[in-house]
């Protein structure tokens, strides 16, 4: 007999082989326990399921060749509303929670719960989007893509959370220009990896590479957003990017070319690195 407890004990030991988070283990299995209505802590010392064995075998020999466990799962988590995730777009990551809590902090702040127009460029999952008006109803949310594919995720994961978005399918704001549509706040969390840049293997190998690599300087959307940016922001606004941990000074020179009389802040994440920018125009 084969307990819940020994079957972690057992992977664990692959895992610090492999050099993967041991904790990955317990997370993985945490996850179908739920699926299965099992309650993990509760039942550690009792024999697994074998339905759920045979799918978390399967799942943990993906894992162990370094696919992503959220697309072992088929989903994520993001400010905790459930996500559909798959190869077609980036698994969210919690530094970008770091960013819709700053959004919506700033939003309370400028507008004073107004009701305003916001679009997301570059939606992948659609997660930023749908987190700002699950907990913002005043908002009147857009959101883009480039990839058809990953617009199909982000409008799944809206339907799932009961969430009212205006969808649109483009490059950067080439799809609010065709229409004529004007916002007050414009959010993007682009592709900003140098494409010389080394990242790990899970990512790389697994993760849809038009969503992560963003030209030789990792500015190249930055720079087509900011561009473009006062043909669907006529009035004054907010900007707000999540930015590679380096890029605070080359990213603040990018947008005072184009915004030389506008204001810059630049907020640091969790672990004291810089990640979100701001522009008041």
């Amino acid at each position: 007999m084969i307990t819940y407890n020994k079957l972690i004990h057992e992977y664990r030991k692959q895992f610090r082989k492999k050099a993967l988070p041991e904790e990955t283990v317990k997370a993985f299995l945490f996850e179908l326990c739920n699926e299965f209505n099992i309650n993990l802590y509760l039942d550690l010392d009792k024999e697994v399921n074998r339905e759920l064995l045979e799918k978390f075998e399967s799942g943990i020999t993906r894992i162990l060749n370094n696919e992503p466990m959220n697309y072992v799962l088929g989903y994520s988590y993001f400010y905790g509303y459930k996500m559909i995730v798959n190869k077609d777009v980036l698994i969210p990551r919690v530094e970008t929670e770091e960013l819709v809590a700053l959004i919506l902090s700033q939003y309370d702040e400028y507008y004073n719960n107004q009701k305003i127009d916001i679009c997301d460029v570059g939606t992948g999952t659609g997660a930023i989007a749908i987190a700002l008006k699950k907990e913002e109803d005043n908002l009147n949310v857009y959101a883009s893509d480039i990839s058809e594919d990953a617009l199909n995720v982000a409008r799944e994961n809206a339907k799932n959370n009961d969430c009212q978005i205006s969808f649109l399918q483009g490059s950067m704001l080439e799809p609010y220009i065709d229409k004529n549509i004007t916002v007050d706040i414009l959010v993007s969390n682009p592709p900003y990896i140098k494409t010389s840049e080394q990242i790990e293997t899970s990512v790389y190998d697994f993760e849809p590479h038009i969503a992560l690599f963003g030209g030789e300087d990792g500015l190249k959307y930055y720079r087509e957003i900011l561009e473009n940016a006062h043909k669907i922001m006529p009035n004054k606004g907010l900007i707000f990017f999540e930015m590679g941990y380096d890029q605070k000074e080359r990213l603040s020179d990018l947008a005072r070319k184009y915004y030389p009389d506008s204001e810059i802040k630049v907020f640091k994440d969790i672990n004291n690195k810089d990640r979100m920018f701001m522009l008041k125009i």
